[in-house]
């Protein structure tokens, strides 16, 4: 017997002839339709490079359009081709053009034929692409679906209209794309349409959804909150664009006019060691471990330096009011346009500045920013703006302007303050009796007066005081100024509530005229007041790019 181990047991077969078992058989065959789905597949891939290569070969077009990468993240080298601005196309007839722009809408008629509406500030233009033997259905495709809003570089060819295109604010002309190329593509959708931008904010009053639909129209408007809260898209529109540009006219113009007169631009502080007008309605802020405020007028500066022997001044910069006011015609910060200046023997002559340097402002609108004051009042349809011969500016004594009311039917007392209906009424008084917007109330009552103004010698209950009006609406309060201390600190004392002269924030003020100063007046107009009211908006909001009220602080 032999001393090796046993040899291992074979597995076992299947005896010849028996068919394998059921999972075999299904495992095979899923195998197998497995490697022929990735094998078709993999063929349909390559069938599907091989024709889209073929197209790319057959795209005479393809240097001619699509997206660039982006500006700045590769070398250039910069072509040289001049831009054109789209108000010049006029000069460029059947001439080859180049411009950026942006997408007001694409739209394909068919696969040979696209339509665009381009806009360049606040021109637009109809653009045309045709597929021929010279421009390809590729490139038509692709412009006829670039996302609104996307930002492009277009050359073409400036071709006369066969008929006006009431689609367009050029409607004479039209391009015959040649390029396009996507410089920055918007997301679609977009948060906001720049469309519904363009129209009217809803009325106040509207309580439901269909009542704040568009007259003859069936999209909801949209509120001022959602325009506010998407204000980059908001001020697309070309009446915020409008808005805007009225609105640093109104600056230049300002400016322009005051400097004729020899006054000085000055540029006064904004953080205040203490409240200086002794009113409550002041920002506080942390000013490196101890109290500051944000200024509520430059009004103090403005007097001292008169005293300093500056003769006139003049100022554009930001006021801060922390007045939880939420009306239509209050801003927590705004833009003040401020001037003081020395007059002669009466103050009057300050306010013949004031009424002069205001026509200017609203005559030079009418020249300079006609086009962007017709969108506005077009969209709004608001009366144009009646304006007065220069010097027939009509000065009406609050006491008169009293009576005006109350033979209106008003209930008012001699010395009372203006609600804002009733200054509304007066407005509308007014423009009935001297056919004009723009007007001056004198002489307003002391009490209701800051504590710097010079009190009347008509009256000891008034002052030598004024506020201008736009539209039945205050755009400017002024006055005369004490310029003695010594009546200034007991005007101070006397005031309600009282200010003490040799406070933290007023000493300074008061001890300036102990050493001399001429008689002075002046004014502070809001700037946002004079552009809401020149153009009859609804919202002073509309009026500040990304407004501050007690209920926004963001975007």
């Amino acid at each position: 017997m032999s001393d090796a181990p046993p040899a291992a047991a074979a597995p076992a077969e299947a005896p010849q002839g028996e068919a394998p078992s059921k999972n075999a058989l299904k495992k095979a065959q899923k195998e197998k339709e497995k490697a022929e789905k990735k094998a078709a597949a993999k063929a349909r891939e390559l069938a599907e490079r091989t024709k889209k290569e073929a197209a790319d070969a057959e795209d005479i077009s393809k240097d001619s359009y699509g997206e660039l990468p982006l500006t700045g993240s590769k070398d250039y080298k910069p072509t040289g081709i001049a831009r054109v601005n789209l108000d010049d196309v006029a000069d460029h007839v059947d001439k080859e053009i180049t411009f950026r722009c942006w997408v007001e809408n694409a739209r394909s008629q068919s696969a040979k034929l696209a339509f665009l509406n381009l806009r360049q500030n606040l021109s637009t233009v109809q653009a045309v692409i045709a597929a021929s033997d010279k421009l390809s259905k590729q490139m038509v495709k692709f412009c006829g679906t670039v996302p609104t809003e996307s930002t492009i570089v277009v050359t073409g060819l400036v071709k006369k209209a066969p008929e006006p295109i009431k689609s367009a604010s050029i409607q004479d002309f039209e391009i015959h794309i040649k390029q396009l190329f996507i410089e920055a593509k918007a997301q679609v959708p977009l948060p906001l349409q720049v469309d519904d931008c363009e129209r009217p904010l809803p009325a106040e009053t509207a309580a439901t959804e269909e009542e704040q639909k568009e007259e003859g129209g069936e999209r909801p408007l949209v509120s001022l909150n959602t325009r506010l809260n998407n204000r980059t898209i908001d001020l697309r529109a070309k009446i915020n664009q409008s808005i805007f540009r009225i609105k640093g006219g109104v600056c230049a113009i300002f400016q322009e006019f005051l400097s004729k007169k020899d006054f000085t631009l000055v540029q006064t502080p904004k953080i205040l060691g203490a409240a200086s007008e002794g009113g409550a309605n002041v920002f506080e802020l942390n000013y490196f471990g101890r109290p500051a405020y944000l200024a509520q007028s430059p009004q103090f500066y403005k007097q001292m330096l008169i005293a300093s022997r500056f003769q006139k001044v003049m100022e554009i910069g930001p006021v801060f009011r922390a007045e939880n006011s939420n009306t239509a015609r209050h801003l927590t910060e705004f833009t003040g346009l401020d001037l003081e200046m020395e007059f002669q023997e009466h103050y009057h002559e300050v306010m013949g500045v004031l009424e002069d340097l205001m026509l200017f402002i609203f005559k030079e609108l009418n020249v300079r920013f006609k086009r962007e004051t017709d969108l506005v009042r077009g969209v709004y349809h608001v009366d144009e703006f009646k304006l007065p011969d220069s010097g027939k500016v009509p000065r009406i004594p609050f006491t008169e302007g009293i009576k005006m009311l109350r033979e209106a039917g008003e209930e008012l007392n001699d010395y009372d303050d203006l609600s804002t209906p009733q200054e509304k009424h007066l407005g509308r008084l007014v423009l009935e009796k001297y056919n004009t917007d723009f007007y001056v109330l004198d002489q307003f009552p002391i009490d209701i007066r800051p504590a710097y103004t010079m009190p009347s010698p008509h009256d000891p209950k008034l002052s030598n005081s004024y506020d201008f009006f736009m539209r039945g609406q205050e755009i400017c309060s002024g006055a005369q100024r004490i310029h003695e201390s010594e009546l200034l600190a007991k005007q101070m004392r006397e005031h309600d509530p009282p200010i003490d002269p040799n406070g933290a924030g007023t000493k300074d003020y008061v001890d300036c005229f102990r050493n001399g100063c001429p008689p002075h007046a002046g004014g502070g107009f809001g700037l946002e007041r004079i552009v809401q009211f020149w153009l009859g908006l609804p919202n002073i909001r509309m009026c500040s790019l990304f407004p501050r009220d007690p209920q926004r602080v963001t975007p």
